[in-house]
């Protein structure tokens, strides 16, 4: 029985050993790949007239009309459009969507990811944020993946979002595509973030840049109604990329409500 046991713990062990060794060679192997990435993006990478006043971000949220130029932002949500497999995720009275992962990503969307590493973005977000900030690890499924809201009742409840890194972390959001079921206005999935007793709705239109610190302001995303459809580039940056043995737990528990088991493994 003893023996049993051992050989089983030892089989159980080595696999998975291999799988967190399979997962740190294919970061390796995608990490190398990404650096060709910013050949995708010419031209400005973002629209200088958006920047001219930058908000203050003393309640922690703010957007910003148009960041993209035209050109580049329909370049993007071309590349977005191919994107037809998403990983669904369900957790009762909390959240249904769609997500896609950062690892897919970097393979079929190789303009988002090189947005998302562009030095013009992580300056515009540390320059709201006033301190350093640049986009969270290559095994963080998260860092930046794209969110759909395309069935009815896709949401999201009221949360603050975790922090899994020693610095400050912040979420941008660049919506791009937010309609209605007759294609004349915004869909019924809307952003919503609580302070105090007070709830300020935050509209997505296509290519508004939101940013707010999800730890510290609760907020939903209420739910869509049939017949329309939202689709969110959600891109992750911190001020301190390193993470606690703890928060690299938590992190990976977190993941696997949204991108399954091999989350574990990241």
């Amino acid at each position: 029985m003893w023996l049993t046991l051992a050989v089983g713990f030892l089989l159980f062990s080595a696999t998975l050993a291999y799988l967190r060794y399979s997962r740190v060679q294919l970061y390796k192997s995608l990490e190398s790949e990404t650096s060709a990435v910013s050949e995708f993006l010419t031209g400005d990478v973002l629209n200088s007239r958006s920047q001219e006043r930058l908000p203050s971000f003393d309640r922690r949220l703010v957007y910003l009309d148009d960041v993209l130029p035209a050109d580049q932002f329909a370049a993007l949500r071309s590349e977005i459009e191919t994107l037809v497999e998403t990983e669904r995720s369900y957790l009762p009275a909390h959240k249904k969507g769609g997500t896609v992962a950062y690892e897919t990503l970097m393979v079929k969307a190789p303009r988002v990811v090189a947005l998302y590493r562009s030095p013009a973005l992580s300056k515009l977000v540390s320059s709201i944020l006033g301190d350093t900030a640049r986009p969270t690890p290559i095994n963080d499924q998260s860092s930046c993946s794209i969110l759909f809201y395309d069935r009815p009742g896709d949401h999201i409840g009221w949360h603050y979002d975790h922090n899994f890194y020693r610095g400050r972390h912040v979420t941008v959001l660049i919506p791009i595509i937010n309609r209605n079921a007759t294609g004349d206005g915004l869909s019924a999935a809307r952003l919503e973030a609580r302070f105090g007793r007070d709830i300020d709705v935050v509209e997505t239109p296509p290519n508004r840049f939101v940013m707010f610190e999800g730890q510290k302001v609760l907020h939903r995303v209420t739910p869509i109604a049939a017949g329309e459809r939202r689709v969110m580039l959600s891109m992750t940056f911190a001020t301190d990329t390193h993470s606690s043995v703890a928060q690299g737990i938590k992190r990976r528990i977190k993941d696997t409500a949204f991108f399954g088991l091999r989350a574990l493994w990241t």
